[in-house]
């Protein structure tokens, strides 16, 4: 059975940071891109940040970039998003993804992803 399970989201003042941790299981994760999307309630999930299987390759959606970094380390199937100079309007539910194909390029919208974790909230207070 494969799963995500995130952690580490939490409350922080705006300027503050918070590093969120992905735990895969049950597939061999390190042969497929990741992505971190979010939702915040009644928007659609939005595009974060994505980062290959090797993780020689990052992309991230324009209103993180500069603020955040994903990595991974594929000997304990985890991918991280490190978010630095958080702000009120990165409140949301962050979701991790896997990817739908293995060694594939990476993909930035959602019907590319077929695994995804429960969810952890960030709140960034002003």
């Amino acid at each position: 059975q494969v799963q995500l399970v995130e952690s580490g989201g939490g409350l922080v003042q705006a300027g503050g940071s918070l590093r969120l941790s992905c735990a895969g299981s049950g597939r061999t994760f390190s042969s497929y891109a990741m992505g971190w999307f979010r939702q915040e309630p009644g928007k659609e999930r939005e595009f974060v940040a994505a980062i290959s299987w090797s993780g020689g390759s990052t992309y991230y959606g324009d209103s993180v970039k500069g603020r955040f970094t994903i990595s991974r380390e594929n000997a304990k199937n985890t991918v991280y998003l490190q978010m630095n100079s958080l702000k009120p309007e990165d409140t949301a539910v962050y979701y991790c993804a896997a990817d739908r194909l293995p060694i594939v390029g990476v993909h930035t919208t959602l019907p590319e992803y077929d695994y995804w974790g429960q969810g952890t909230q960030v709140t960034v207070s002003s």
